[in-house]
């Protein structure tokens, strides 16, 4: 699959570079399945991982409001997508890569 990016069923923008991992979703073979979400890159410090922050809203019933809540989320990064601390993107879910990584990125928004 060389130089050939795959179609995984969602409506994102493909990576203009090209990469050789076979985790990467659109030049590797990891299948993408399930929830989509979106939040910002909190820290890129692992190789080939970011952790993603995601912003929420709870509803109390007790109180009858809503409160903020967060959540980190370790992501695979492929090379192909070159991200930072401080991006916003869309993480898909895929099959466990690691004990806490079950989502991939699939765009830099």
């Amino acid at each position: 699959m060389k130089n050939k990016t795959r179609d995984i069923g969602y409506d994102v923008k493909s990576p203009e570079k090209v990469c050789e991992d076979p985790n990467c979703p659109f030049h590797g073979t990891l299948p993408v399945r399930g929830k989509i979400l979106e939040g910002l890159v909190k820290s890129d410090k692992m190789q080939k991982t970011v952790i993603v922050k995601r912003n929420f809203l709870h509803y109390v019933p007790k109180y009858e409001r809503y409160e903020r809540r967060h959540s980190a989320i370790a992501a695979h990064t492929p090379d192909c997508i070159g991200l930072k601390k401080g991006d916003k993107v869309k993480i898909a879910e895929c099959r466990p890569l690691s004990k806490t990584k079950h989502f991939v990125v699939i765009e830099k928004m």
